[in-house]
C-alpha cells in the first residue's frame, strides 16, 4: 500500500469516502491491514457531512444511517411511519425516500449522534408516536395548574 495516497475506506458500504489520515498499516499474518484510530468518531463525521451536506441521499447512504443507530428495517419503518419493505427498497435502490421521510431521517439521526437525551430527544419522541395506536375516540384527559405551569393530571 503506497503511503501519503488517501485510503479509500469501503468498509462502511460508501464507495466515495477516502482518508487522508488517522489511519495506519499494519502487518498481519494474512497480509496487511488497515487500522483506523477513533473508528466511531469518523462514523460520526461521515453521518454528520451525510444529514448536513448531501442534498439526496442514496440507498447505501441510508443504510449507513440505520446501521450507526443500530435500527433495524423494521424499527426505522416504523419511526418513520412506512413499512419495513419502504426502507429496504430505499436502501436497494429501487425507489426514492419522499421528503418528509428524508428530513425525519436526518433528525432522528442528528438526535442520536448529539446524544440530546433520550427522555427529551427527537428519536424518543419518534418512539412514541409510532407506539401510538390508531383510536377514533380519545379518552378524557385532564389538566392541572401547578407551580411549574400547566401538565396533565396524574
Amino acid at each position: 500500500m503506497e503511503t501519503g495516497k488517501p485510503h479509500h475506506y469501503t468498509q462502511c458500504g460508501l464507495g466515495n469516502v477516502y482518508l487522508r489520515n488517522g489511519f495506519e498499516v499494519v502487518p498481519t499474518k494474512y497480509g496487511e491491514a488497515i487500522r483506523i484510530h477513533d473508528m466511531d468518531g469518523l462514523h460520526s463525521a461521515i453521518g454528520r457531512y451525510l444529514i448536513r451536506e448531501k442534498k439526496q441521499l442514496d440507498g447505501a447512504e441510508i443504510r449507513f444511517l440505520r446501521h450507526e443507530m443500530d435500527l433495524s428495517q423494521n424499527v426505522l419503518g416504523k419511526l418513520l411511519d412506512k413499512s419495513a419493505q419502504s426502507i429496504a427498497r430505499w436502501e436497494k435502490g429501487q425507489s426514492k425516500m419522499d421528503g418528509p421521510a428524508d428530513r425525519l431521517l436526518r433528525l432522528l439521526y442528528e438526535s442520536h449522534a448529539t446524544d440530546t437525551g433520550r427522555e427529551h430527544g427527537i428519536a424518543e419522541l419518534l418512539r412514541q408516536l409510532a407506539e401510538l395506536d390508531d383510536t377514533d375516540h380519545l379518552a378524557d384527559v385532564q389538566f392541572e395548574d401547578t407551580e411549574r405551569g400547566w401538565s396533565r393530571a396524574a
